[in-house]
């Protein structure tokens, strides 16, 4: 793009207004000029902005107008029309004579002064004028590892269009912005239309969308942010750029695992109940809570899974133990407990009392032989402070439960506070939980190392003082969709949050992952996963691609490191009758490949998995996945249980087996025990925290590699160093060979601070002790 000083080429210095010979020195501010007569629209508009049509045009009433509005051109045309800008656009030239602007301006007086005519234009400036060269499409000093490719079809008004995300900068497009964009997204194609919209994609988009290369003339839009210096597509025609790399810098990769590798779906067992929570206890059996009152007819609200009895093909009712509980369920919370027990509790509620609800499960009995317990609950001695609708609960370093934010019972109004368990002082409100409301429900949260509690609500994250709950840092806020910043992740967006694993000698800080959500309007659901690292002095997030677009999505961490993604929809939010197109995918992210090529598309499942659905670890390193409750005239309530069966058991290689007799471990402890199957010199240990999985979120959920070391068959492994490190509470230890899990092994790290052991003190609910 070049531009010339049109201020040495004036046809007429002979008189300050064109047309009149005779008028006066100040017809025209002092210190404009005339500046010729010039051929309009040869090849688009010489000058841009355009005043409102005036009868009584004049130059001097032109220039007034064009200098209030802070431009340094004006120009006259059809003698009603005004025009303003800084230079001269799209190669414009001088016309052969200033006899070509012949038209008499229409406030004109009895002077004949001349405001253009029919595609001539009569300029003044106050300035050197510049006239530059019709714009380009960039191809220099493009972001990354874009290159130009050439001007595309594109079906405005079509049902698909060429790229499906849509960004209009009506004043800073250009291909600079529009491609950095779109490739901080990872997208890897993108164009230009109409000067001022940005399209992001993907290059697998273009041939199945019709799109064709076309004249590069039919490109002759100039960019809303460089109007100089770069074409932005035309009418139904992009400016098209494609991502060139290696794929060592490719935006993303995903891999595609076949045949046994992909993993596998398999049926489980019929189910009993629609869960809305799912927890393995320490027992080995799995708990489901639903509706009670608001769910099918006679229920009783809670029934137990004995897998065990699944696993060795007896009779699967017997596999199902019906348990009680007194209110309705609905949307609440529920943790494993740091006590001896491992006791279960279950926090709030649908309406009225039930949003007060404290209930507790003492688990007991043990595979394959009889519990009795159930769910014990008497709101006349132990409720909430607040009455809460979807809270989060976690357990603190000290061993104290956090409860967190919620609503007053169905669709009510916030409740932007915390409180503790057992109860210490008042609730403590929280403003950005009401800022934020109705979109930061079972916010994120998760104890840090180096102390402190992230939380995760909406698009915004902090770090919270684990003593006072005041702000010590407040992150960026999370990106969402490329075209909507106003893009969420915690309910009613609903994507899941886990935390990667932390490896010993536990130096690196914290990275939480968040994956899926959706955005407000239409309610597309996000095709990405951010992360970060709180806890470093000026955190920022990292957008990684999934496969496809996720909402009410489940994660689970397994034994290996690596992280299960399934179940939720292409479209939607969270509710009932609020999403569609089921996402019958599982993907596999691993930590420990770079970062844009962790993800791998595993098995596919028959079973819409949507609102209420759950997904849990297996302590035979199954993933359980359950329920599905949309209330849509298309999908049904699902009653039918299934296991996802990861790549790690279906390789035909032996589990490792190992023998432990501590079970209740100090920080800092080393701990032995004996290798019975397995090669020692490989073997490797995790420990994946107890958790309870409602909502696509995981309470509890926590994966740590401590230090083992072995000698032969004998093994020693060392506890965390730390309650921040990791927090008190219960753990599925495995023992790895390679990627191959053993069965796991329920051990308590770090007993019991808080004392929930002697909680709560009355006599109808029974209290393991510390």
């Amino acid at each position: 793009m070049t531009c010339t000083d049109a201020g040495a080429i004036q046809h007429s210095q002979r008189s300050a207004v064109p047309g009149n010979d005779s008028a006066a020195a100040d017809a025209i501010p002092p210190s404009w000029t005339y500046r010729g007569c010039w051929i309009d629209n040869a090849y688009g508009r010489i000058i841009q902005s355009q005043e409102p049509d005036n009868q009584q045009l004049t130059p001097d009433s032109c220039i007034t107008s064009c200098a209030q509005l802070g431009y340094s051109v004006a120009g006259m045309e059809y003698g009603v029309q005004c025009f303003c800008d800084n230079y001269i656009r799209n190669s414009g030239v001088l016309a052969a004579q200033d006899s070509e602007c012949n038209m008499k301006c229409s406030g004109a007086a009895g002077e004949q002064e001349l405001c253009g005519a029919g595609n001539r234009i009569s300029v003044y400036s106050n300035s050197t004028l510049g006239a530059y060269q019709p714009p380009s499409p960039q191809v220099d000093g493009l972001p990354g590892k874009w290159n130009y490719v050439g001007c595309l079809s594109d079906a405005a008004g079509a049902p698909v269009r060429t790229f499906p995300y849509q960004v209009i900068l009506k004043t800073n497009n250009t291909a600079t912005n529009c491609l950095s964009l779109c490739s901080q997204y990872r997208y890897n194609a993108a164009g230009m239309e109409y000067g001022e919209e940005c399209w992001c994609g993907d290059l697998a988009d273009v041939v199945p969308n019709g799109a064709t290369l076309k004249p590069e003339s039919d490109c002759n839009m100039p960019c809303t942010g460089n109007a100089t210096a770069g074409i932005c597509g035309g009418p139904n025609r992009l400016t098209y750029y494609a991502w060139n790399s290696s794929l060592v810098d490719a935006l993303f990769e995903w891999r595609y695992p076949s045949g046994t590798a992909a993993g596998k779906y398999q049926f489980y067992v019929p189910g009993r109940v629609v869960p809305l929570i799912t927890t393995l206890g320490v027992n080995g059996k799995v708990t489901f809570l639903e509706k009670f009152g608001t769910g099918a007819p006679n229920t009783t609200g809670a029934y137990e899974l004995d897998s065990s009895i699944v696993e060795s093909g007896g009779d699967w009712l017997n596999a199902w133990r019906e348990m009680h509980v007194q209110s309705d369920i609905f949307c609440s919370a529920t943790l494993v407990l740091p006590d001896k027990a491992g006791r279960q509790l279950n926090i709030g509620g649908w309406a009225l009392g039930a949003t007060f609800g404290i209930r507790i499960y003492w688990p007991d009995g043990s595979p394959g032989q009889t519990s009795i317990n159930d769910w014990k609950e008497n709101s006349d001695e132990l409720a909430l402070q607040n009455g809460r609708w979807y809270p989060t609960a976690m357990i603190m370093a000290n061993g104290s439960i956090l409860v967190i934010g919620g609503q007053d019972g169905s669709n009510g109004k916030p409740i932007p506070t915390l409180e503790l368990l057992p109860r210490v002082g008042p609730v403590i409100e929280q403003d950005f939980l009401r800022r934020t409301d109705p979109y930061n429900l079972y916010p994120f949260t998760a104890v840090m190392p180096s102390g402190g509690i992230f939380i995760g609500y909406y698009n915004e994250a902090r770090i919270m003082d684990e003593a006072t709950f005041s702000t010590r840092k407040v992150l960026p806020n999370m990106p969402a969709a490329v075209n909507n910043f106003l893009g969420g992740r915690s309910y009613p967006f609903s994507g899941t949050m886990v935390l990667m694993p932390q490896h010993y000698p536990y130096s690196e800080p914290m990275t939480v992952l968040i994956c899926g959500g959706s955005v407000p309007g239409p309610e597309i659901a996000l095709d990405n996963c951010v992360s970060a690292q709180p806890e470093v002095s000026e955190p920022e997030w990292t957008i990684e691609r999934m496969p496809s677009k996720r909402v009410i999505t489940c994660m689970t961490a397994l034994p290996d490191g690596t992280y299960l993604i399934l179940n939720g929809a292409h479209q939607g939010r969270a509710g009932f009758g609020t999403s569609s197109d089921p996402n019958l995918n599982a993907v596999l992210y691993d930590p420990s490949q770079p970062a844009h090529h962790r993800m791998s598309i595993m098995a596919n499942t028959t079973v819409a998995r949507l609102y209420h659905s759950e997904a849990i670890l297996l302590q035979d390193g199954k993933v359980l996945v359950s329920g599905s409750d949309p209330q849509d005239p298309v999908n049904p309530e699902e009653y039918r249980v299934e296991v996802f069966v990861p790549p790690y058991l279906l390789s035909g290689r032996p589990r490792p087996t190992f023998n432990i007799t501590n079970k209740d471990w100090s920080y800092g402890q080393a701990v032995t025990f004996t290798v019975s199957a397995g090669n020692s010199t490989n073997l490797k240990v995790s420990l994946t925290g107890a958790e309870s999985s409602t909502h696509g979120v995981s309470f509890g959920q926590r994966t740590i590699f401590p230090n083992v070391t072995c000698n032969r068959n004998a093994c020693t492994v060392v506890a965390p160093p730390n309650a921040n490190v990791c927090p008190p509470g219960w753990f599925q230890l495995w023992l790895l060979d390679g990627p191959t899990p053993s069965h796991s092994v329920f051990v308590r790290i770090g007993g019991d601070p808080g004392r929930l052991g002697d909680w709560p003190p009355y006599s109808d609910f029974d209290k393991p002790g510390v």
